[in-house]
């Protein structure tokens, strides 16, 4: 079905699910089911389940299971007929590269099945969701520091930067000048609002003892090097709300379940 979807997008543009309407109208009284194929091409039948399969896929992107999109959705699967039945008439469905791309797609429909089987059995609760956000809150802390630094490569360079300092020079300016943060020198060494888990321990552990506006009065070594810095600025965290972020950690912890899923199955099988 996936190959089918991709056709359906490349022979049907007017299928911009995006544009039709996205309030549901009031509800008109069921129609008895349809029954029989949903429509026979040279006496080939196109079975209703194909279309109830791809509305089911478009409905899940946002789609609204409507009567213009099943119409437009069986003109399209009709169209797919057509081209399928003219590639087994010329030879094209027999074409190496065909039959490499069609196994291709076949393993990664059936991988993805074996994966929403798994999420199936082993969902993310509310719970894992609730926990992942409590975990995060505490990390991040209840404040966020704005800080600046000077980076060097020896602690005799860094001892020179403050002793420049402390005769007058310009935090700012000594940055721009020697420090070898490319990503912060032409901001004078500006690292912007950060909580301290974002920062190396060693740095984050020199920044935590300083006041509002003061400097280091030592080298502090790092992975990095050697930096001086300077405390600008201390605020409250704004961590967003559970309901803000909630879809976001879900979509990692179904990721995370997937990786360690294929990182257990790789663990039990002979990779040669």
């Amino acid at each position: 079905m996936k190959r089918q979807v991709i056709a359906l997008a490349l022979l049907l543009p007017c299928l911009a699910f995006a544009q039709l309407p996205t309030k549901e109208p009031a509800k008109a009284p069921a129609k008895p089911a349809a029954t029989g194929p949903l429509a026979t091409v040279n006496g080939v039948q196109i079975p209703r389940q194909r279309l109830e399969v791809v509305l089911q896929q478009q409905v899940a992107r946002g789609a609204s299971d409507r009567e213009p999109l099943r119409a437009q959705v069986r003109e399209a699967l009709i169209n797919n007929e057509l081209l399928i039945q003219e590639a087994n008439r010329s030879g094209i469905a027999k074409k190496a590269e065909v039959l490499q791309q069609l196994d291709i797609t076949r393993q990664e429909v059936i991988a993805n099945a074996v994966v929403t089987e798994h999420l199936r059995v082993n969902p993310v609760s509310d719970a894992d969701i609730q926990k992942e956000y409590d975990r995060a809150r505490s990390q991040t802390g209840d404040r966020e520091f704005k800080a600046r630094h000077i980076l060097v490569a020896t602690e005799d360079d860094a001892k020179s930067v403050l002793a420049d300092l402390k005769k007058g020079g310009k935090f700012d300016d000594i940055s721009q000048k020697r420090s070898l943060d490319e990503g912060t020198r032409p901001r004078g060494g500006d690292l912007d609002w950060n909580v301290p888990r974002n920062f190396d321990k060693a740095f984050a552990d020199a920044m935590l003892k300083l006041e509002k506006g003061e400097m280091t009065e030592a080298p502090v070594r790092s992975r990095f090097g050697f930096h001086v810095i300077q405390l600008d600025d201390v605020r409250p965290v704004n961590f967003p709300p559970l309901a803000q972020v909630k879809q976001q950690i879900q979509q990692r912890l179904v990721g995370q379940k997937i990786d360690g899923y294929i990182r257990d199955l790789r663990a039990n099988s002979k990779i040669e």
